[in-house]
């Protein structure tokens, strides 16, 4: 339009707005708040998305985590209350009957998650107790551990039961000197009366994982010789395959184990599980909502300021009866008197959408400086996606054009000679 590349419409926009500061301040502030929440609580909930998936990062959030218990119903001559077990057969029973398993991972274990007791662990004369765990090397797939030094175990060193360890950086820390960052691969650390061999150090993301900094990882081979505890294990860690239903993979396990267990179909208390995926699931499907949820109160925000644009036009159409009668005797176009009308109301949407828009990426930014370093914080680089920021800016002047036509239809029904006697 060329109304648009006129000096004296803009002259007109500018002295319009000027002459009408305080009216204008406050209507602008409708939808500025209103992207400015778009933006900022979009960016806030990218930010908690990404936080939980740098928390989660290098751990297997398709899996299940299942134990043993006690039966609670009578069964096949069977009393109730008869004490299971999982066993290392299970693990390829299990991988044949169920082919929506992609690996499993069982694990031994002394203290943590078990309920029991820890293992009584020295160097140089220092005494302390810590977690200790039997593990395969699958097992740092499930859950990935930050290496500071050295390594995890790997296949030989379960086929040959060897004495190796992988240490918790608290424990490197009570049994080594830190400050100098000493390297304690290839020295020992006694573990029951038994020298290991520490082969790695690692570090856990605070809040993160089930692992802690005061857990020793040792072969499973070893542990099971040291305990005596022949094929029976605590837990498998069970992954799924990437587009399987880890609700129905976690029925069918049970169902397997209880039908070589001969313990009832009904016998929910058979043996306990966690599943993950699950609550993953919940996780994610939490943080979708909330951005559903800003989306929503966002646009909201933006139409009502955008109705108030409409709402303040219409005043100043009244208050410039008299001028727009002039302009008409004078021969101007309906559509002329028409588009200044729409002109300002996106000049006042568009300027008012700027400025939420530019608040809302530099709180995001003062935001994102706060909780760089914050581990334990799930909350990490909150970002918005800026075709969704553009879509609802061009929506916001959309719906400018259309709102702003009630307030340029009635400058337009301004008959030049009443307009005149409007005192």
């Amino acid at each position: 339009m060329n109304i648009l590349f006129k000096k004296d419409t803009w002259q007109e926009i500018y002295y319009s707005l000027k002459n009408n500061k305080l009216r204008t301040f406050l209507t602008m502030i409708g939808v500025g708040w209103g992207m400015f929440l778009y933006v900022t609580l979009l960016g806030a909930a990218k930010g908690m998305e990404n936080g939980f998936n740098k928390l989660f990062s290098g751990f297997a959030t398709n899996s299940i985590f299942l134990w043993a218990q006690n039966t609670s119903i009578p069964y096949d001559g069977f009393p109730k209350g008869r004490n299971l077990h999982l066993n290392l057969p299970d693990i390829e029973m299990l991988k044949n009957k169920i082919p929506e398993i992609d690996y499993i991972s069982p694990q031994n274990a002394r203290g943590s998650f078990t309920g029991t007791a820890g293992e009584s662990m020295s160097r140089n004369g220092k005494n302390a107790t810590y977690s200790l765990t039997g593990d395969y090397p699958v097992g740092n797939k499930i859950s990935e551990k930050k290496l500071i030094f050295g390594r995890y175990i790997n296949d030989a060193d379960v086929s040959g039961n060897k004495n190796v360890a992988v240490i918790g950086e608290e424990v490197y820390n009570n049994f080594f000197d830190a400050k100098k960052k000493e390297n304690p691969v290839g020295k020992s650390i006694n573990i029951k009366g038994i020298f290991f061999n520490i082969v790695g150090v690692f570090r856990v993301k605070k809040g993160g994982g089930f692992e802690n900094d005061r857990t020793v990882f040792i072969p499973l081979s070893t542990y099971t010789k040291m305990y005596n505890a022949g094929d029976e294990i605590d837990m498998f860690a069970i992954v799924s395959k990437p587009n399987a239903d880890l609700n129905v993979v976690e029925e069918k396990i049970k169902q397997t184990l209880k039908l070589k267990n001969k313990v009832s179909p009904e016998d929910t208390n058979a043996f306990g599980s966690f599943n993950l995926g699950k609550e993953f699931g919940k996780l994610t499907g939490f943080l979708s909502g909330m951005q559903l949820l800003t989306i929503v109160v966002g646009t909201l925000t933006i139409l009502a300021g955008v109705i108030a644009i409409s709402n303040i036009l219409l005043i100043t159409v009244k208050e410039r009866t008299k001028e727009i009668g002039i302009r008409r005797a004078l021969g101007a176009k309906p559509s002329e008197v028409r588009n200044q009308i729409l002109l300002e109301s996106v000049v006042i949407t568009l300027s008012s959408g700027l400025i939420g828009f530019i608040s809302g990426i530099f709180l995001l930014m003062i935001l994102n400086t706060v909780t760089q370093n914050q581990d334990a914080f799930p909350f990490y680089n909150p970002t918005v996606n800026y075709g969704n920021v553009f879509g609802a800016m061009a929506v916001m002047v959309i719906l400018g054009l259309i709102i702003g036509m009630i307030p340029a239809q009635r400058a337009v029904k301004i008959r030049p000679i009443e307009a005149l006697r409007t005192e």
